[in-house]
Parts: structure tokens; C-alpha cells; sequence
């Protein structure tokens, strides 16, 4: 790795942010929101710059991740299409609050997402009569569809990205290793010492985007903590018995090649969804991370599917 490549400031290179967002015809904001619970959530926005919005898109990050290195690369494209989008940094990830990488209880965090979503709109009344969309990637995944069942009728539909419905076999601990950890657990909750690859390597296919996905300074770099990893599984269990219960519009995108999670399981989710309004799209040979670490060909395959779908939705 180059000096300079050391230097980069975000993933895009050294311009300063407010440069890089108009050049790229669009407005960004970023501040802090104090949850109902007392936790600081650091979130962002990217807002159309010329033309009033045609929808708004609450986006969720994946495990590990944050919402200020190359997740930016989808809410800067939908802004760019007129799309209001806003993520935060969910607890123990970026600069939310909470210990690193420690999720002891996604409930709470659905609390959090839905009291944001609630501020978004109080606070911008010119969205109220916009459809509302979720997009997730892997456990923002999951965590659009627990928000779904718990409001099923507040959102217009949900862009999910390699959904995290179930750990894949190919990464999930062996038998007994998941119900040691589910003891052990119980005593040590945030110890981070669950044996698991590094899942930046299995998700990125394109070696210069691994390189600069690897320069992120927010991204966690330990192991997984043992309460984290028991409630992701108490939620991956969960999720997958209650498929058939999804009723809203939807398209789930997944890559054939994906080995964090499991493209079967988007299969499973499309084919038992109750909704009539649902799209399948398996890439054949993509990996986890289709938006930022495949080709800039097939992030462009993938970004049309995604702009085709909430274009039908908001025209």
C-alpha cells in the first residue's frame, strides 16, 4: 500500500466531503440523534440538490460496517436519483454509542431505527406524503424485516441486500461451538473470541476495493463478541421460521458466490413471502458486498435493478 493510499481521508479519495457532495449534485448532512433509551446515534443524509424528492429510503448497514465509508457509495447514487435516503450508524458501530461491535439486543436497536425514522419525518415536513422504503445490507437486512413485522404497514416496501436470514453454513461455528458460546455468553457477553474469518476478504472480490474497504478507521477489526453473536443467531432463527410472515413489497438481491450469507435463504424468502409484490435477482458469481466490492460493472447492474424497482414504486 502506497503512502498516499495511507492518507486517503474517505473512500473516495481526499476531496473534502462538502466538495465531493456537490460535484456529485447532491446535499449532505450529518449530526448526532439522541434516542429514546439515552444512546447517541451518529446519522447522515444525502437529499436531491435540484429537485424535490420522490421518495425516502432509511438505509442500515451491515455487521462491523458504518455509514461513513463505502456504504456512502448507495445513498450518494439514489440521492442522485431523487431518492432522500438517511442511515445511522447503529449502536456499537461508527460513532454511535455503545461498546464496539456489541449488539446485545436487536429489539432495542428496532426502537432506535423506528425512533429515527419518526424524527426524519417530524422534522422534514415536505416527506410526509413521500413513500417510505428500507434497504439493509446483511444484518441491516434482517433488521428491515424485524422493523416490518413490528410496523407492518408504515413502509411502501424494502431493498435488501444480501439479507442476513440465516448464517450461512459455510461461516457458522460447527456443533458444539454455538451452544458452548450460548453459555458462555450468558457470563461474558462482550468477550470478543468467537473464531471467525475475516469477513472483508469472503466479501470483496475486487483487490484494490479490498484495499481501500480495509483503510476504513471505523471498521471493526476483532472478533465477535459472544453476545453479539448469540442474539444474531437468536435472530437467524428467528427470521427464518417466520418467512412466510413478509408482506410487503420487496426485492431481495443476493450473489451466488456469497459465503457470509446465504443466497438459499433469499430463495426461501422470495418463494414463502405472503406479499404478492416481490423480486428475486441472484447474481451469478457475485460475492457478499454487491454494491462497493464487485466490479464497477456489476455495482452498475446491481444499482439499475435497485433504480427500476423504486422507480415502478414512485412514478
Amino acid at each position: 500500500m502506497e503512502a498516499g493510499e495511507r492518507q486517503r481521508l474517505h473512500f473516495w479519495g481526499d476531496t473534502p466531503e462538502e466538495e465531493y457532495y456537490r460535484l456529485q449534485g447532491i446535499e449532505s448532512t450529518k449530526s448526532f440523534f439522541n434516542s429514546p433509551r439515552g444512546l447517541s446515534l451518529f446519522t447522515r443524509s444525502w437529499l436531491p440538490l435540484t429537485s424535490p424528492p420522490r421518495g425516502v429510503i432509511l438505509m442500515l448497514h451491515g455487521y462491523g460496517n458504518d455509514i461513513s465509508w463505502t456504504f456512502q457509495s448507495s445513498p450518494i447514487f439514489l440521492a442522485q436519483k431523487g431518492f432522500a435516503s438517511f442511515a445511522l450508524d447503529l449502536e456499537g458501530h461508527g460513532r454511535s454509542g455503545g461498546l464496539k461491535a456489541f449488539v446485545p439486543n436487536v429489539d432495542l436497536v428496532i426502537d432506535d431505527c423506528l425512533s429515527y425514522v419518526s424524527c426524519i419525518m417530524k422534522q422534514n415536513p415536505q416527506l410526509n406524503n413521500l413513500p417510505v422504503f428500507l434497504y439493509g445490507e446483511s444484518m441491516g437486512g434482517a433488521i428491515c424485516l424485524l422493523i416490518h413485522f413490528r410496523k407492518p404497514s408504515f413502509f411502501a416496501g424494502a431493498i435488501l441486500i444480501a439479507p442476513m436470514c440465516k448464517i450461512s453454513d459455510k461461516v457458522k461455528p460447527r456443533w458444539p461451538i454455538p451452544q458452548i458460546l450460548t453459555f458462555l455468553a450468558r457470563f461474558f457477553p462482550t468477550l470478543p473470541i468467537v473464531p471467525t474469518a475475516d469477513l472483508l476478504d469472503k466479501s470483496v472480490k475486487v483487490p484494490e476495493k479490498r484495499v481501500i474497504g480495509n483503510m476504513n478507521p471505523m471498521r471493526y477489526r476483532g472478533k465477535p463478541r459472544l453476545g453479539t453473536v448469540v442474539e444474531l443467531l437468536k435472530v437467524t432463527d428467528y427470521l427464518s421460521k417466520r418467512l412466510s410472515d413478509v408482506n410487503l413489497p420487496f426485492i431481495v438481491l443476493h450473489g451466488s458466490a456469497d459465503v457470509v450469507t446465504d443466497p438459499e435463504v433469499s430463495v426461501e424468502l422470495y418463494e414463502q413471502a405472503m406479499g404478492m409484490d416481490k423480486t428475486l435477482k441472484i447474481y451469478e458469481g457475485m460475492m457478499h458486498s454487491l454494491l462497493f466490492g464487485e466490479t464497477d460493472e456489476n455495482v452498475e447492474i446491481v444499482r439499475r435493478d435497485i433504480l427500476n424497482w423504486l422507480n415502478a414504486r414512485c412514478n
